[in-house]
């Protein structure tokens, strides 16, 4: 069996991924990278590799040495962070793509996981209940780089025989580690003010709706995904995933069942346009029907579970 490598394993997504991925395949299987020098705490169970994914030859050398087979490409600019330095954003988010599929194309690879965002749709998606097959003109640098990126996964697949697999996440809410520059990280945030300083401003409106989902449901997703069998799915591009959908005011108001002096206060800024241009909820139904994908948390559990955690 080939090692599975996690490119971008510190950042959110990718440190829980590798600590889920080393329980059921074993710690030296799974090969954590990222462009920063130390090893986080959390993943020194396992070997550690510092992997700049800008750097094409030394990604491939590394993959072609290293007994690789399986990776998981989560190195990005996430979307409010991509918005201040587009230039750098696009190119880190597809030229790291193509080094990766170009390796499974070339027979190095067995099997890509690469995730896409709700960031793929625009002001002009029909925003409830948004369906896999729809209007998509994102308007932010990260959803443009997002949906490029699932055209070329498709086409790699289509052309060449890629196994490359791709969800759509939605806004990511975790207490193990640091949100890495979105526009849903006010939902990590408020944990941390509400338990800290039992108050918090919100850079949204009270009534903004998104889509989100607690990152144990996030990993389960995209493991499962992972496992099954290619000739279930239909989807090359990336599927659509839902968990939970809400507004800060309706999260203030379940954190304030379990801390009744907790205040928000809203001063929304530029990431209040991003938002608006987002879907509130997905219609996830081709995973649920290609992979039997169903979110195990709501809105309540979410929340006691990261008030508990925090």
């Amino acid at each position: 069996m080939g090692k599975t490598l996690i490119i971008g394993a510190a950042g959110q997504i990718g440190s829980e991924l590798t600590l889920a991925l080393r329980q059921k395949k074993g710690n030296e299987a799974v090969i954590a990278a990222d462009i920063k020098s130390e090893c986080p705490s959390l993943l020194i169970d396992g070997p550690y590799h510092r992997l700049d994914i800008m750097n094409r030859e030394e990604v491939r050398s590394f993959v072609q040495n290293n007994a690789i087979d399986e990776v998981y490409l989560l190195a990005a600019l996430l979307s409010a962070t991509a918005e201040k330095n587009p230039d750098f954003a696009w190119r880190l988010n597809m030229e790291g793509l193509f080094t990766i599929l170009d390796l499974a194309k070339e027979g190095f690879l067995q099997r890509i996981f690469w995730p896409s965002s709700i960031a793929v749709f625009g002001p002009t998606t029909p925003n409830e209940g948004t369906p896999q097959h729809t209007v998509m003109e994102p308007s932010t640098v990260y959803g443009i780089s997002k949906q490029a990126g699932e055209r070329w996964c498709e086409y790699y697949h289509n052309t060449f025989g890629v196994d490359v697999r791709s969800l759509r996440y939605p806004g990511l809410i975790s207490y193990k580690s640091p949100p890495g520059g979105g526009t849903t990280d006010y939902a990590v945030d408020i944990f941390y003010k509400a338990k800290a300083q039992g108050n918090y401003t919100c850079f949204l409106n009270k009534d903004t709706e998104l889509p989100m989902m607690f990152m144990d449901d996030a990993i389960r997703a995209t493991i499962t995904l992972m496992e099954a069998p290619k000739e279930n799915l239909r989807i090359w591009s990336s599927y659509n995933l839902s968990g939970i959908s809400f507004t800060p005011d309706q999260l203030a108001k379940e954190i304030q069942k379990h801390i009744p002096d907790f205040i928000i206060r809203y001063e929304p800024d530029f990431r209040q346009t991003i938002a608006d241009s987002w879907p509130n909820s997905i219609d996830d139904s081709y995973a649920s029907e290609d992979w039997n994908w169903k979110p195990a948390y709501n809105l309540s559990e979410l929340v006691s579970e990261m008030l508990h955690h925090i």
